[in-house]
């Protein structure tokens, strides 16, 4: 789910560079031959908007970005010219919804609807209004000759790797991240320490704060993109991220011929399973544009080619087949039932508990 859900998210990769039109929001002069869409960087094959410009005739501005916040501040400003935008479904898509930011998907425009995965939509409140993009969890990227060059018998199956001060102090050289958000790190520590990840325990709160506090020393930065590189060149050693993050960071490392690997881990402990959801702003300047280009993504071959290219999964079960098997057949990527049954979907929480567990991320990324 990702404040930044970074969801394969390096800026500045990704899309070709005839592909890619960078709007300026407010301004963009829309029309019927015209789609503003922002989406996550790196978060789409290299040629599906230009198979979507070829086969529809409508000219596509991309935007990207890598967080969750900047998502919603442009949104919740008004009149952010955009026409398609995937924000992660919960808490953000879903207090967006009960704000009134997007329009109802009118379902005869989509019809390719009837290809997603009902399971897995079931899991989201907010499906009148946008749709399954892509999905995945929050887990460890590791550098595996680095970390057990350390530590011999690093726990690489679970959360003590990064979340026990003792273990983790013993990467602290070798560089350590967490992505930079409470929604997406506390719940995790709740559930390791015990507690309902969001079960608005103010007490369990502080003991997630005290945790957080002690691993800080050892922890180089709090970012929620800049580890999917550092991974790869083997600047850090250690990073709590989004699952196709870490599995970019891989064949990036194995592209350049790096004489280590990159491994990921869904925790045993359990971690967050998250949705990204593509909708459609209620002052979108083009819906009828936004409705075909939905429509176009939920096309099994087209889904797939975005799925080869970010290692994220999707949502569109006929796609399975035309995907690269190493990644179809992936359980990090397609997590079986028995991992899928230790995972827990992202839930929003009160806006007064919102506000405390904010505080205390403040907290601990500034130390104070």
């Amino acid at each position: 789910m990702r404040q930044s859900r970074n969801h394969g998210r390096a800026i500045g990769t990704g899309l070709a560079a005839t592909a890619l039109c960078v709007v300026g929001m407010a301004g963009t002069t829309a029309g019927a031959q015209e789609l503003n869409v922002f989406n996550w960087s790196d978060y789409i094959a290299e040629d599906t908007i230009e198979r979507f410009e070829e086969e529809t005739g409508i000219s596509v501005n991309y935007d990207v970005y890598d967080s969750n916040s900047v998502v919603e501040a442009r949104l919740m400003a008004g009149a952010a010219g955009y026409d398609i935008v995937v924000p992660t479904a919960v808490p953000y898509f879903q207090r967006q919804v009960d704000a009134g930011i997007y329009q109802e998907l009118d379902r005869d425009l989509i019809p390719n609807l009837d290809n997603l995965d009902a399971s897995l939509m079931d899991r989201v409140d907010t499906q009148d209004y946008g749709v399954i993009y892509m999905w995945g969890t929050n887990g460890i990227g590791y550098n595996r000759e680095a970390v057990l060059e350390r530590m011999q018998d690093a726990p690489l199956t679970s959360l003590d790797l990064i979340f026990d001060p003792e273990v983790v102090a013993n990467f602290a050289d070798c560089g350590v991240s967490m992505l930079d958000d409470a929604a997406e790190i506390i719940p995790m520590m709740l559930n390791y320490l015990g507690h309902d990840p969001y079960g608005e325990d103010l007490d369990a709160l502080q003991q997630a704060e005290d945790r957080l506090m002690e691993l800080r020393e050892h922890v180089r930065y709090f970012h929620s993109s800049q580890y999917i590189n550092d991974l790869a060149n083997g600047e850090i050693c250690l990073a709590i991220g989004w699952s196709g993050d870490v599995f970019q960071a891989r064949d990036r490392a194995a592209e350049a011929e790096q004489d280590f690997t990159i491994g990921y881990t869904i925790p045993e402990e359990g971690t967050v399973l998250w949705f990204d959801m593509m909708g459609i702003p209620a002052d979108a300047p083009n819906p009828e544009a936004a409705h075909e280009f939905i429509n176009f993504i939920l096309q099994p071959e087209i889904i797939a080619d975005i799925t080869n290219y970010v290692v994220y999964a999707n949502a569109v079960p006929a796609s399975r087949d035309l995907m690269d098997p190493e990644i179809s057949s992936d359980p990090s990527v397609f997590p079986p039932q028995e991992v899928q049954d230790r995972l827990f979907s992202a839930q929003s929480v009160d806006p007064s508990y919102e506000r405390a567990r904010t505080r205390t991320w403040t907290r601990v990324r500034t130390g104070q």
